[in-house]
């Protein structure tokens, strides 16, 4: 089992930063591929970035490209998640997750969930 725990959610207006932190426990964790997704108001969950093992190879949501940073620090046990120039469509609670080996943008392949941090951006 891998425990996952989310914070650094909150209030921000548009044009903001805000940083999110996963910490993640029970296994080693250089062992898993990490993820953020997000699910705002009424809408499905969506996938956000995505780091490998070491951190190497990072995906993005095109929704995000440019403007969030992914990273992970494995001495640690975290991976997070620096959102620059938030928009108000950047409303929603954001997920960490975690699987083994492959890079996925696909939600149902994340083994592992936090409950989530809410991340609320006024215009």
């Amino acid at each position: 089992q891998v425990q996952l725990v989310e914070s650094g959610g909150g209030l921000v207006q548009a044009g903001g930063s805000l940083t999110l932190s996963c910490a993640a426990s029970g296994r080693t964790f250089s062992n898993y591929v990490m993820g953020w997704f997000r699910q705002g108001p009424g809408k499905e969950r969506e996938f956000v970035a995505t780091i490998s093992l070491l951190g190497s190879n990072k995906l993005y949501a095109d929704s995000v490209k440019g403007r969030f940073t992914i990273s992970r620090d494995n001495a640690k046990n975290t991976v997070y998640l620096l959102m620059n120039s938030l928009k108000p469509e950047d409303t929603a609670v954001y997920y960490c997750a975690a699987k083994r080996l492959v890079l996925t943008t696909v939600p149902g392949e994340y083994d592992y969930w936090g409950q989530g941090t809410q991340v609320t951006v006024s215009s």
